[in-house]
């Protein structure tokens, strides 16, 4: 009785496995190359959203495998001499249930299989590249009022199962095209160039400065370039607002350029290197506007850039970020400018009444070697007067002689850094004409 359970277990093993490997192929049947070469002559347009990507018949052929098998025919007189089908099929099971009579019965039969999975990664890697985030309208101030100057852009998500399906359909079937459509979602931003009127703009809520004397060019470069990023955003009601999520990628096909970046244990040029500037104004407009921060820090040591000390905020993607949240009743509009070499923020929203008290920075330590201690309180209050908020700040910055970095921010490199790819020196002396 035990042998028998153990049969049963095993069958049911065997057949699970079976379709398990079997479960994700599409039988094509009879289904010729040279078919495969007709369809495929030429590049097959998919189009996505307005856009158009190229499908190659190499691709397709990753997905295709032609495969042959054994079935029984009893019409059929098997002409192969080694009849022994069991043998073939390389299964316990089959021993177990195959009739010797019936060897003479069986035929070869090839076919094409589709392997759909290989389809499916097909389609994950083409929506990473179709997919797009809906962008807001963007707005700035002219005569006391909010007007658009960037219009909204609906966001777009690649329908992977449908497009499966229009795929597999294709290629199965006879019809030859040069181009095929294939389903998104669409999502609409959710601010629009109708929804201006509605968003309660009407006064200005905060201000944030600083101001970058003596930067260094690419320095300059990198903070007009991020600046850019963050004017004429605007941010929900009850929204968290990241300032890395609004900056995006950092890098040299951006359209930033090598500069002094603070890393783990040292000061060494890199893409972007000035941005934190521009995060050190926006954290700066947020505390004056009265919001709340929710992730915040300060630099590993002090940059004259950001006196005065302890109202910094240090970022670099992914994280360290900065985050604040938008706790008033409207919509927050950014505006950004640059004066001269001060930077200016300034938050755009409804007056809520609400009054904001800054008290420092204070440094509350101050050693030969360049570290310090620093603190600053902001307090809100409602229109009542009653204490909404009171946050306080403490920074602990290092000496900047353990962060050690090639030379002055005014100096010319000569040598490529070891940790610099080929692109970054290529770039850093392209900028300094070298």
């Amino acid at each position: 009785m035990r042998n028998y359970v153990f049969f049963l277990i095993l069958l049911f093993f065997f057949l699970v496995l079976a379709y398990s490997c079997n479960a994700q192929k599409i039988d094509l049947g009879v289904f010729p190359p040279q078919a495969i070469e007709e369809k495929f002559s030429k590049d097959l347009s998919l189009d996505i959203a307005g856009t158009s990507y190229k499908l190659t018949r190499a691709e397709v052929a990753k997905w295709l495998k032609e495969d042959s098998d054994l079935s029984l025919n009893p019409s059929y007189l098997s002409e192969i001499e080694n009849g022994y089908f069991c043998q073939y099929k390389d299964s316990i099971i089959c021993n177990l249930t195959f009739s010797i009579k019936k060897e003479n019965h069986f035929q070869k039969k090839s076919f094409m299989s589709l392997d759909q999975d290989m389809v499916a990664d097909f389609l994950e890697g083409l929506s990473q590249k179709t997919n797009r985030e809906p962008e807001n309208a963007k707005f700035k101030i002219e005569d006391g009022k909010a007007a658009a100057f960037s219009l909204s852009e609906p966001g777009v998500e690649l329908d992977e199962p449908k497009s499966q399906e229009i795929l597999v359909s294709y290629i199965k079937g006879s019809e030859q095209k040069n181009s095929l459509e294939l389903p998104y979602k669409k999502t609409d931003p959710e601010v629009n160039i109708d929804s201006i009127d509605n968003m309660g703009i009407t006064t200005l809520i905060g201000e944030g400065r600083s101001n970058f004397r003596g930067s260094p060019k690419n320095r300059i470069f990198n903070i007009n370039v991020a600046t850019k990023k963050f004017n004429g955003v605007l941010i929900r009601p009850k929204e968290e607002f990241s300032f890395v999520k609004v900056l995006g990628p950092v890098d040299g096909e951006h359209g930033y350029r090598p500069e002094l970046v603070i890393k783990k244990d040292k000061t060494e040029p890199e893409f972007g290197g000035g941005i934190c500037q521009v995060s050190t104004t926006a954290f700066r407009a947020a505390i004056n506007s009265g919001l709340e921060i929710t992730a915040r820090r300060n630099h590993a040591y002090p940059v004259s850039y950001y006196n005065p000390q302890g109202m910094d905020a240090t970022v670099y993607v992914p994280k360290p970020d900065l985050r604040f949240i938008n706790d008033t009743p409207n919509y927050i509009l950014i505006q950004t400018k640059i004066e001269g070499t001060e930077l200016i923020f300034n938050f755009y929203g409804a007056n809520d009444g609400r009054k904001v008290e800054v008290k420092g920075p204070f440094i509350t330590e101050k050693n030969p070697d360049g570290s310090m201690k620093t603190t600053f309180t902001q307090q809100v209050f409602d229109k009542d007067g009653s204490l909404i908020r009171k946050d306080i700040f403490n920074s602990a910055y290092d000496s900047p002689s353990k962060y050690p970095h090639p030379g002055s921010s005014s100096d010319v490199l000569t040598e490529k850094p070891k940790s610099w790819s080929d692109n970054e020196w290529r770039e850093y002396k392209k900028a300094h004409k070298m």
